[in-house]
């Protein structure tokens, strides 16, 4: 333990995109850890329900400094006081435990970060790979995790080949055991609302809106867009010169055919120009 150990440390850090403190804490967690452990062995009748051990580790010397602590029944810290870390515990942490513990505080460090990056982005598309598929979900490799395709998500005329490369809509976000879950759709109507909002820039501007979305995956879709600019037609903006941003739209959706209809505040009105395309 000392300055060479922060070096590295900090240059783990770096590279990985972790905090440092977040990993001296671990470490630091783990030294008290392993201490109550080396205690154990040099004292068999120690109380482990009323002892303790608290560790820090300098971030600029890398000294190693541990606290004994004694609790009473009901967990009150009634004693603390510093003791002499040995050659012997140190040579310990050395060989047993420095190495496991920081490469397992990084495994955890990136769950959460990658937990961290996800969260809350349900409703947002992602591209990804697909790695497995099997009657029951298929994987999509996104980097950093991997999303899960639930059969019920699933287009059922679409093919899910290894390889390929897949938009998916995320539905759920939840922690797990092994990282993040991250749920996602191919039916969901929402992926079709994103995909136009990422082809239409006026969409995106707010010029265009889209009021309103059904969809029959794999078959058919019927997509009710406004404009907040009179100059403006919201239908010629999102089928595109020649049907070109339409068209990417449809590819994507591997054929599914699409109406960009015009909306209107007479549900009337909706029907008919929903019906006219037909």
């Amino acid at each position: 333990m000392n300055q060479e150990l922060v070096t590295a440390l900090r240059e783990l850090a770096r590279d990985k995109g972790i905090p440092f403190e977040t990993i001296l804490a671990g470490l630091e967690e783990a030294l008290a850890s392993a201490y109550k452990s080396w205690r154990r062995q040099h004292d068999p009748e120690l109380d482990e329900e009323l002892f303790g051990a608290r560790g820090q580790l300098d971030p600029e010397t890398g000294e190693l400094r541990v606290w004994e602590q004694q609790f009473d029944e009901e967990g009150n810290l009634l004693e603390e006081k510093e003791v002499e870390v040995t050659d012997e515990f140190k040579g310990r942490i050395g060989a047993q435990t420095a190495k496991q513990v920081i490469y397992q505080k990084l495994r955890d460090a990136e769950r959460e970060l990658t937990y961290e990056e996800f969260a809350g982005r349900e409703g947002d598309v992602v591209t990804g790979i697909i790695q497995q598929d099997s009657h029951r979900y298929t994987l999509l490799d996104l980097g950093k995790v991997e999303a899960l395709l639930p059969q019920a998500e699933q287009v059922p005329s679409e093919p899910y080949r290894h390889g390929e490369r897949l938009k998916a809509y995320i539905t759920e976000v939840r922690r797990g055991t092994k990282g993040p879950q991250i749920v996602v759709s191919r039916t969901h109507p929402g992926l079709l609302r994103k995909l136009f909002e990422l082809e239409v820039p006026e969409i995106e501007e707010g010029i265009v809106e889209i009021k309103n979305v059904a969809r029959e995956p794999g078959h058919r879709s019927k997509l009710a867009v406004s404009s907040n600019e009179p100059g403006v037609d919201p239908v010629g903006a999102c089928v595109g010169a020649k049907g070109s941003r339409v068209r990417m739209v449809v590819n994507e959706l591997r054929g599914e055919k699409i109406d960009v209809v015009p909306w209107s505040p007479d549900p009337g009105q909706v029907v008919a120009n929903a019906l006219q395309p037909a």
